[in-house]
């Protein structure tokens, strides 16, 4: 190779060298070596063995030096010795090392294709040709140059720039020396020429803990998991299972001494052990995914596959999910395709140009929320959120994902003002980009993994929950936001006026196996004023809790899955903020310890009657005793399972009045336990009810055969199972 021209040399010391790996390192023949070393005043090249082959010439006053091995007539392999004034270091040259990435890689990623998209982008620890270090692969197409810049190259993007992969846009660089622990960003040279804010890696599996924003070199997956049993299970179809799903924001669950946050590592025993307590089947938890603003609770995501480092790194995050699968317990995590913020360290025009998102604000913009939406259409984006979805589930045992915000997903005009938005090609409103999106996600998570999509979808739109092959989106589960908002609305009225409102309690039931439905207490509805699920209640302090006992009691037995948010449990009394502790103090007062009380033993009653969960998404799961009873505020149903099971009549009282010699149909005669009843003295009730048991005689009522004369209590759910 000829010595660098002068040009090159400018090229090289201003940071616009687009082909690095055409100059820098060994090249020729005879070989010539060119190195850019701004730091050093001389630099020697050593041979394998450490022996001084030459001393280079300096051809740049900036730190480019070269020098040409007349008498070689093969490569080498070679290290370099620098020195500046009376400092001397031996480094490896980062340019004489081959690429790591394969030619399958480029074409997979350009197809959308690579299912395993984290082994091959982000950092990798590494030995490459012998040699420790890291290998960096990031995407970037339009990108003129891209650098990895860190404390290791003081921040400096000459340095190290990248070698570019035409075919896909990648652009990937093995660092030797670097390792786990190592903070690094990229600096980009966008697609204008204008150097851009340096970027956090897109596919980094840790972060700076914010409000830092770099990426961090994470160790292998090599760690060791104990949960081998849980995950041999495999795939769960959890329709006909009891689900009953304890959601929880991490930071302010419970704090340490000082209102200290605890990490993974300290919170997941404690997690663990009062969730099995509990008798919840699984813990979801609000955004995980590493963010910057810690008010978002997680929903502004940057680290698409870093858990938080607020909480520890990624292998503590792993020993909190191996923690909770050992006590037989799931975990689901909030996932969010829907948009990501605008932060200049993240996605956001990521190498000068709309890469992530649309340029269009009018397909590429929430103004709700001030964030990006990703381009569903482009196959790189799509692969990289897909691959996102099964990094969680395959690599960290993550058993399911709720997936926030798919109604702003599937409408272009979701939130926007007519002119705010554009058609698809047919003219319509749906987004069909991010329809085909969301059904590619969940056949991959089926087919690649053993996780459940639970959507958080608001709207009328048709069959979410239904397969793919049967044309809907093929997520497993969908919040029901409507029974959600009707019961809550209902509750917060005065029991005289309910009667009036009765509607809303029943209309669920006319579309609750359209889609199978999980029952939504969540974060949202405490939050931003609406108060906590305690203080929705009316009344004075005992209806308020005799409320909430009640409104639980018809949760539980309502066909559906459950989701209740922390601190609902024992009757939070103040609204919930993500910066303090839940008020577990609380429990000293026998009010609140009812209301857990209460949730624990609902949680075993659902586990334990199948009836109670075995149809939860057929309509043969449930029939009305009553459900036209507006005078009396009264609801009665049956909950049924498949051959065997034995029924089980729930009776709820919504109105604070004792009803005694109520008679209730029931299916079956003779002795029937009383089960639950929410007004027992051990939860804060009154104690009225029926003394264990009642006996149904033979007095048909309600069109059930045979009926019971019942105690109902006041505001309260109570629960007959037949004494067989």
């Amino acid at each position: 190779m000829t010595r660098p021209d002068e040009a090159t040399c400018e090229a090289i010391v201003r940071g616009r060298l687009s082909d690095p790996f055409a100059v820098l390192g060994m090249h020729g023949t005879p070989p010539a070596i060119t190195v850019f070393a701004p730091d050093a005043g001389e630099v020697t090249v050593l041979d394998g063995k450490g022996k001084p082959l030459g001393t280079m010439e300096r051809i740049h006053p900036e730190g480019v030096f070269h020098l040409a091995f007349e008498k070689k007539r093969k490569p080498f392999a070679y290290r370099l010795h620098c020195r500046a004034g009376e400092h001397e270091w031996e480094k490896e040259d980062t340019y004489r090392f081959g690429p790591v990435l394969g030619e399958m890689d480029e074409y997979l990623l350009a197809e959308g294709r690579h299912e395993e998209l984290w082994t091959r982008l982000g950092a990798h620890p590494m030995t490459h040709d012998g040699v420790a270090g890291t290998s960096f692969a990031v995407w970037a197409p339009n990108a003129r140059r891209v650098s990895v810049v860190g404390h290791f190259n003081a921040w400096d993007g000459r340095r190290q720039p990248m070698r570019r992969r035409i075919g896909g846009g990648l652009w990937e660089l093995f660092i030797p020396g670097i390792g786990v622990g190592e903070i690094y960003k990229y600096e980009i040279v966008g697609a204008y020429g204008d150097v851009l804010p340096l970027k956090a890696d897109p596919v980094a599996f840790q972060m700076e803990h914010a409000p830092g924003t770099a990426s961090i070199v994470a160790a292998a997956s090599d760690r060791t998991w104990t949960d081998t049993e849980w995950m041999e299970k495999g795939r769960r179809d959890l329709r006909d299972q009891p689900v009953s799903i304890y959601e929880v924001h991490l930071g302010s669950w419970r704090r340490g001494d000082g209102d200290r946050i605890l990490s993974y590592t300290e919170v997941g025993p404690l997690l663990a052990d009062y969730v099995k307590e509990m008798g919840f089947t699984h813990v979801e938890f609000l955004p995980l995914s590493e963010h910057p603003y810690t008010p978002s609770w997680g929903y502004q995501p940057i680290g698409l596959f870093a858990p938080t480092s607020r909480f520890g790194d990624p292998d503590d995050f792993a020993a909190m999910v191996d923690h909770l699968h050992n006590a037989d317990i799931g975990v689901i995590m909030d996932w969010v395709p829907a948009h990501f913020p605008s932060d200049e360290h993240g996605l956001a025009r990521f190498d000068g140009t709309a890469l992530y998102e649309h340029e269009d604000p009018r397909l590429g913009f929430h103004k709700d929320w001030n964030t990006l939406i990703y381009n569903f259409g482009r196959t790189e984006v799509s692969n990289f959120l897909r691959s996102s979805a099964l990094y969680w589930l395959r690599e960290l045992h993550v058993d399911a994902l709720r997936v926030d915000a798919v109604a702003s997903m599937l409408y272009l005009d979701y939130s926007r003002n007519e002119g705010e938005w554009l058609p698809n090609r047919h003219g319509g409103r749906e987004n069909l980009d991010a329809i085909d999106f969301l059904r590619d996600v969940n056949t991959q998570v089926a087919e690649r993994s053993h996780g459940t999509t639970i959507a958080e979808e608001s709207t009328a739109f048709p069959g979410v929950s239904r397969p793919v092959e049967q044309d809907g989106l093929g997520f497993d589960f969908k919040w029901n936001m409507g029974w959600m908002h009707d019961t809550l609305q209902y509750m917060s009225e005065d029991p005289f006026n309910r009667r009036w409102h009765h509607d809303k309690m029943t209309f669920g039931l006319h579309y609750a196996f359209s889609e199978n439905f999980v029952l939504p207490i969540s974060h949202d509805e405490v939050v931003h004023g609406k108060g906590s699920l305690l203080n929705k209640m009316p009344g004075d302090d005992w209806q308020r809790f005799a409320n909430l006992r009640a409104y639980l009691g018809w949760m539980w037995t309502h066909p559906g899955k459950k989701l209740l948010f922390m601190g609902s449990e024992f009757g939070q009394s103040r609204e919930w903020s993500h910066d303090r502790s839940l008020d577990w103090h609380l429990l000293d007062d026998q009010r609140h310890a009812g209301i857990q009380r209460l949730v624990r033993d609902l949680n075993a009653v659902y586990r334990g009657h199948r009836s109670l969960h075995a149809r939860d998404c057929e309509p043969e799961g449930f029939r009305w005793i009553d459900g036209g009873d507006a005078d009396n505020n009264v609801f009665s149903f049956l909950r049924l399972g498949h051959d065997g099971d034995p029924p089980v009549a729930v009776i709820c009282n919504m109105a604070p009045v004792l009803r005694e010699d109520f008679r209730v149909g029931l299916p079956m005669e003779g002795r029937w336990r009383e089960t639950f009843n929410s007004d027992a003295t051990e939860y804060g009730g009154t104690g009225s009810g029926n003394g264990g048991s009642v006996t149904a005689d033979g007095q048909g009522w309600h069109d059930q055969p045979v009926s019971a004369s019942i105690t109902l209590p006041p505001l309260a759910t109570v629960i007959l199972t037949p004494d067989t």
